[in-house]
């Protein structure tokens, strides 16, 4: 009795043993089956799709036509030079703006905190939302800017509907609203610099341009690794900026690959635009992942 008591005991304990290791992999099961769902199916299933022509109720395998297609759109070739143009343009201006702004509010200022809030504001804001409000303040003839330069005797140009202004109006915008992301990253960045680094230099007779260069803009490498990734992510993939604004218009002035992507599913060809997507998808992987490994080996250890 005593031997089999025992045993039950050790048989008990065994179980409570490996019920306390699963315990936490219960923890993980609706996060991952949520993005089963939503991400890991859908993102496999376009591949497949995008070799169909598909409707909700019948599916045709057409082989590489749709790729095809989409190489062959006439408007392809400038909405890739108008996607690559606004994301160079909004990465490289939230790098540069990000970081002067954070460095300013990372000093002695009256009211930082405000100013900090009022320059974060922007990114809290509906990305439709910023796009309706400028297309009302850039309007040609009415609208706040232009009336507003008109006071001081300038003309203001048509900023959306003129060819040559309407993409670098709509990067100032995307610059407007994301650089207060770039800028909260960029001042974690500075805190995270010891100040006995600055300190030993000033002490050294260095000044306020060389304590820059030489300690904190190698130090600010990771911040702005992470600006640079995550601002090209957003400006190769921009879409709802443009058609809350332009539609991609005036013409074919300000159409980028997912405005095109998504004039095809307008249209009714849902295999074309998957096809699009997938084309999306594998250039941002083309450009993210390399520019990613050597902005990573670049980054200075503290």
């Amino acid at each position: 009795m005593f031997i089999a008591s025992q045993r039950k005991t050790k048989t008990r304990v065994l179980l409570a043993k490996a019920a306390v290791k699963q315990y936490p992999l219960w923890f993980i099961v609706p996060g991952a089956i949520i993005y089963i769902v939503l991400f890991a199916y859908p993102t496999f299933s376009s591949f497949y799709y995008s070799l169909t022509r598909w409707t909700l109720f019948d599916v045709e395998f057409i082989g590489m036509d749709n790729y095809i297609r989409f190489f062959s759109e006439p408007s392809l070739s400038l909405s890739l030079t108008n996607t690559f143009i606004f994301a160079f343009v909004t990465s490289a201006s939230k790098v540069i703006i990000g970081m002067a702004l954070a460095i300013w509010l990372s000093g002695a200022i009256f009211a930082k905190s405000y100013l900090r809030a009022v320059i974060f504001f922007p990114a809290l804001v509906s990305t439709i939302g910023v796009g309706i409000t400028f297309k009302a303040l850039m309007a040609p003839e009415k609208g706040l800017l232009n009336v507003t330069l008109s006071i001081f005797g300038v003309e203001g140009p048509y900023w959306l509907t003129e060819p040559s202004y309407a993409l670098f109006s709509l990067a100032g915008i995307e610059i407007w609203k994301g650089v207060g992301i770039a800028t909260v990253i960029y001042i974690a960045g500075i805190a995270a610099i010891p100040n006995e680094f600055r300190e030993a230099a000033l002490v050294d007779g260095a000044s306020a341009w060389q304590v820059f260069r030489r300690i904190t803009l190698p130090l600010l490498t990771p911040a702005t690794s992470t600006v640079i990734i995550l601002s090209l992510i957003g400006g190769l993939r921009t879409f709802d900026l443009i058609w809350a604004t332009t539609g991609g218009g005036p013409g074919f002035a300000t159409d980028v690959l997912a405005s095109v992507i998504y004039k095809n599913y307008q249209a009714g060809f849902y295999g074309l635009s998957t096809a699009g997507n997938v084309v999306l998808f594998v250039m941002v992987a083309i450009i993210i992942y390399p520019l990613s490994a050597w902005l990573n080996r670049r980054i200075v250890e503290v």
